[in-house]
């Protein structure tokens, strides 16, 4: 019995054993690391208070600036209309061939009139003999045989009679289509014998020298456009740049796209550009003057618009602007910035208010 009891006792002395070294272990781990991590937040601290993050950065100064915006437009023919008869009825000749030039007031097409001009005989008829029993009526008022009341009776007939006159003559006018105004007529959609309506379109009539051009731009750059302001664009199937410029400036904004609705006229003596082309414009802006620009690296987008990071004490500083034309590396800058500031360039990501910065000067 005393050496059972006694392996019992060298057990349970051992299973105490073990359970104290495992506490002492554990112990001390943590004891260690606490002070590991002390150590270096201590040293991250010390660290921290005496060297920046490494930055390239530009010193603000002011300058001229002049840029070009690109942007896009579509041609218009200086003038156009749809070729429609004012009256129905038969086509019985047509005057000009498809794609040709024609001249303002050349006859285009007639339509068939016999009808009218049986009309204004009639009318022509009764107006002369109204005018001879107005001219018996006026010798006999005055010989005193009619009363003036009878007399007025037949020169209201007279009259009454001479407008019927003048709008049938105005009816057969209208069967005569004439180009109102000088240009190239396109592809026609009627043929002699065929029966129009005022609804048929017979053929589009355009001016195309000079052309127009019409775009827009944004709302931020109506300071900088006039009228009298240059263009240039190119359109597909030339390789020549083509010229023009700013005639018509719409005088409100389009709330919608707060765009800025302008038109352009552009030489076109050999007819070679056509109206519905798209154009890519480069459109010349006015020249600022003092202008600040810093490179577009230096732009932080934020939710309420754009800020930058400055060096203030050899320590970052984030300041919001309000920014303009932008170029393929540069940006106007209207407000935020004041000279001798120095904008920080890299980094803006990473970096954060009051950080510490070592600022590297570079060119811009």
């Amino acid at each position: 019995m005393k050496l059972k009891y006694i392996i019992y006792t060298i057990i349970i002395l051992g299973l105490a054993y073990l359970v104290y070294y495992r506490i002492s272990a554990n112990k001390k781990i943590e004891e260690q690391g606490g002070g590991r991590g002390r150590q270096g937040m201590k040293s991250g601290k010390d660290g921290s208070s005496g060297v920046g993050m490494n930055v390239d950065g530009v010193v603000v100064a002011v300058t001229d600036f002049s840029s070009d915006l690109d942007i896009t437009g579509t041609l218009e023919a200086n003038e156009s209309v749809e070729l429609h008869s004012e009256v129905p009825g038969l086509v019985t000749k047509i005057n000009f061939t498809e794609g040709s030039n024609v001249n303002k007031g050349s006859v285009l097409v007639r339509i068939n009139d016999r009808d009218i001009q049986a009309q204004l005989q009639d009318a022509l008829t009764r107006e002369r003999l109204s005018a001879t029993n107005e001219n018996r009526s006026k010798q006999l008022l005055e010989k005193g045989a009619i009363s003036q009341e009878e007399y007025d009776t037949s020169l209201a007939d007279l009259q009454s009679l001479r407008a019927q006159t003048q709008l049938i003559r105005a009816q057969l006018a209208k069967t005569s289509i004439v180009a109102p105004f000088s240009g190239r007529i396109g592809l026609r959609s009627v043929s002699a014998g065929g029966y129009i309506t005022p609804a048929t379109v017979i053929a589009t009539l355009s001016s195309i020298d000079p052309l127009k051009i019409a775009f827009s731009v944004p709302e931020k750059y109506i300071g900088q456009i006039g009228k009298g302001s240059e263009i240039s664009f190119t359109t597909d199937g030339f390789t020549k740049t083509f010229t023009g410029k700013v005639y018509a400036i719409e005088p409100g904004v389009n709330v919608q796209t707060r765009t800025l609705q302008i038109k352009a006229l552009v030489p076109n003596a050999d007819n070679k550009l056509l109206p519905g082309s798209f154009a890519r414009i480069k459109l010349k802006l006015n020249t600022l003057k003092d202008a600040i620009l810093i490179p577009n690296e230096a732009i932080i987008p934020v939710l309420n618009g754009k800020t930058v990071y400055i060096s203030k004490g050899r320590k970052a500083q984030q300041v919001k602007i309000e920014t303009g034309t932008r170029t393929a590396d540069r940006i106007v800058v209207v407000s935020g910035l004041k000279i001798g500031d120095t904008v920080l360039t890299t980094g803006a990501m990473a970096l954060k208010q009051d950080a510490p910065v070592k600022v590297n000067l570079v060119k811009k």
